[in-house]
């Protein structure tokens, strides 16, 4: 059976302070996209977990998201029978994109149901958390608040659909490297949350990524992509999550492929994607697997 793992944006990220586990405290506003991977699950004999994949540039071996959530689940409940999983990969890893994330929570969907487990969505999720921070938003899709350490989820109304050009630079960051690379700056002083501004307001010109400066710092092209979307119009133009993908927000598809081409004419070096944001109803529609 194919299913599908849906990409997603952060609509700003807050880093708030350093946790004493290492992991710093957030806030975020993540957004489901159209863009997405295909995972196809074939039903083994043996208790074996097999995957492969399209894209040579990534790990189809035990240290992939995809088989850590297999694994997971073989040994919450031991005697299952084994599967083999094949990827095709249109989300591009290492940009900020949560491809390895959603790809972990459809898994760990669809193989609870191929094994009929019975485990509940609250097991899973916490099954998901242990796999990273990013993966419990993918239990819940749509237009959502992350806290703690972006693994917290709060549903928020979803009141906007727009075009989104997703710009992709020809590297992609560790988000480990970034967070590293992050200065006592960012949570040394009280500041207002402007996340929560726009929850009240609805003013997009409210929100940033306050991981920008980080990498923009070492990698000022990407400044210059930013400052391009907003010369096209865009109503909200930022980094998604530790990047290195950069996107703008458009009212209509037409005007993101417009704005697309002229940032590859300014920006050779770039490739972009144009889809749409996704609300959680579609979401779940479009994923093909449910709790």
């Amino acid at each position: 059976m194919k299913i599908f793992a849906l990409a997603k944006i952060n609509l700003g990220l807050e880093v708030i302070r350093r946790r004493d586990d290492g992991y710093h405290e957030l806030r975020t506003l993540f957004q489901s996209l159209s863009l997405a991977d295909e995972l196809e699950f074939f039903p083994r004999n043996d208790d074996l977990i097999r995957l492969s994949g399209n894209k040579k540039s990534v790990s189809w071996g035990n240290d992939n998201l995809i088989y850590q959530a297999a694994l997971a689940l073989k040994r919450a409940k031991p005697g299952t029978y084994g599967v083999e999983i094949k990827v095709r990969k249109n989300i591009p890893p290492g940009y900020g994109l949560g491809g390895g994330s959603s790809n972990a929570a459809v898994t760990l969907l669809f193989l609870n149901q191929l094994w009929n487990l019975g485990l509940a969505p609250g097991e899973l999720v916490e099954i998901g958390r242990q796999l990273g921070a990013d993966v419990p938003f993918f239990f819940h899709g749509g237009f959502c608040l992350g806290e703690g350490r972006g693994d917290l989820i709060q549903p928020q109304p979803e009141k906007w659909k727009w075009a989104v050009l997703v710009v992709l630079p020809p590297f992609s960051l560790s988000t480990r490297w970034v967070f590293q690379q992050a200065r006592l700056s960012l949570t040394s002083k009280p500041k207002v949350s402007k996340i929560n501004q726009f929850l009240k307001s609805g003013c997009l010109a409210a929100l940033e990524n306050e991981l920008e400066e980080v990498v923009f710092s070492r990698f000022p092209r990407l400044r210059e992509i930013k400052e391009a979307l907003k010369d096209q119009k865009a109503e909200l133009s930022l980094m998604s999550g530790s990047g290195s993908a950069l996107y703008g927000l458009f009212a209509t598809s037409q005007q993101a492929e417009e704005a697309g081409r002229e940032i590859s004419r300014l920006f050779p070096e770039v490739e972009f994607r144009v889809c749409q944001t996704v609300k959680r109803s579609q979401y779940w529609t479009t994923i093909g697997v449910g709790v």
